[in-house]
């Protein structure tokens, strides 16, 4: 299993709320400079600026978990970021280092969409329901260590929304249907990418009981069984907004993430990962507007890079991913204060027979990049 080590009872306290920023900030970096590099420090792009400011290296879940691993010279990596990313870092890690979450509450609502009970349930199912078919399992990188370690097991593999359609088209190679969780969204946007109809996808739910609510006909016509699972930020976003976008911008481009529901994508003029759309903003000119489709912290930081540019987020008013947002100045401040005092709060650790199955689903998508 995975686990996070609680603080130490002699841990230092974490500041409070009447610490002023600019104190919190030198401590912080006072903090950092004395570990040295011992520590490297990963931030997420969905991060408040306020702690994405100590970051190392910044990037999405697999190249933070890759960029902890190659820093060989650290001993400790501090993730800024939510459990399951952390999870994946430790997997990846050297003997030596150890995973440090600030706040081992930051969760994510889409990877907690898909338990591994439920999926072993559903995989005993679906296998029984599918005599002489050979089905591959693939899991988001937004999930479990557990989940990972599930489909490495099983003869699948790990994908990001960066190389899906890629792992979608290993596993036709293998198999004849993909079982693919826990984002609904993400597997349909993909699939359609392939030229499957968006409607031909089956979604499982695992709240129903018998065969997520399918039939046995759907199932053994099924392609691609989908996981009913969601980002709560990216199904935010409307067809209606994109329309608003254009209205208001009439020279507008409009990007979105892949785990938008699919009429947005539709109506978008372009999806892709965290990574494309920062690379898109980036080669659109100057003068260009965009009007994205994912977390506002992202969104808001690129208008602040690209200054000659307008650049929207499609919903000015909506909330960052709260569990992203749990990693604040405080809790960094008191995370790298206790590991420059010598004390080691909240590891992350994943036990080694999930490591391992966990790596070889992970190195199965990486021989994909």
């Amino acid at each position: 299993m995975s686990t996070a080590a609680p603080a130490p009872a002699c841990a230092l306290p974490v500041p409070g709320p009447d610490v002023p920023l600019e104190e919190l900030r030198g401590r912080a970096w006072e903090a950092r400079h004395a570990l040295g590099e011992r520590a490297v420090v990963l931030g997420h792009h969905y991060q408040r600026d306020e702690v994405i400011e100590f970051a190392d290296v910044t990037g999405d879940s697999f190249k933070l978990a890759q960029r902890g691993a190659e820093a060989t010279d650290a001993e400790f990596i501090v993730f800024l970021g939510v459990y399951f990313m952390a999870e994946s870092a430790d997997v990846l890690a050297a003997p030596h280092q150890r995973v440090v979450l600030p706040d081992p509450g930051a969760g994510c609502h889409l990877a907690e969409c898909a338990d591994i009970f439920t999926v072993r349930d559903a995989w005993d199912q679906l296998t029984a329901a599918l005599p002489g078919k050979r089905v591959v399992p693939l899991t988001y990188m937004n999930s479990g260590a557990d989940l990972k370690a599930f489909v490495g097991e099983h003869g699948g593999a790990v994908c990001t929304s960066g190389n899906a359609e890629r792992a979608f088209r290993w596993a036709f190679d293998r198999g004849d249907a993909i079982f693919f969780f826990p984002d609904e969204h993400l597997g349909r946007n993909t699939a359609a990418r392939l030229g499957i109809p968006p409607a031909a996808p089956v979604v499982w739910n695992p709240l129903l009981a018998e065969l997520g609510g399918l039939g046995g006909d759907a199932l053994a016509g099924a392609r691609v069984v989908l996981w009913k699972g969601f980002c709560n930020v990216h199904t935010a976003f409307t067809v209606e907004q994109v329309q608003e976008a254009r209205a208001a911008h009439a020279d507008a481009r409009v990007i979105v993430h892949p785990e938008c529901p699919r009429p947005v994508v539709e109506a978008a003029d372009e999806d892709g990962s965290t990574e494309y759309i920062i690379r898109r903003c980036a080669e659109e000119p100057a003068g260009a507007t965009l009007a994205i489709g994912t977390d506002w912290n992202l969104v808001n930081r690129l208008r602040q890079q690209h200054p000659d540019k307008t650049i929207l987020c499609l919903k000015e008013d909506i909330c960052p991913c709260v569990t992203m947002n749990r990693i604040t100045l405080p809790k960094l401040t008191w995370c790298l204060e206790s590991l420059a005092a010598g004390e080691v709060p909240n590891v992350v650790e994943v036990d080694e027979e999930m490591a391992r199955w966990g790596r070889l689903a992970l190195d199965r998508m990486l021989a994909l990049t």
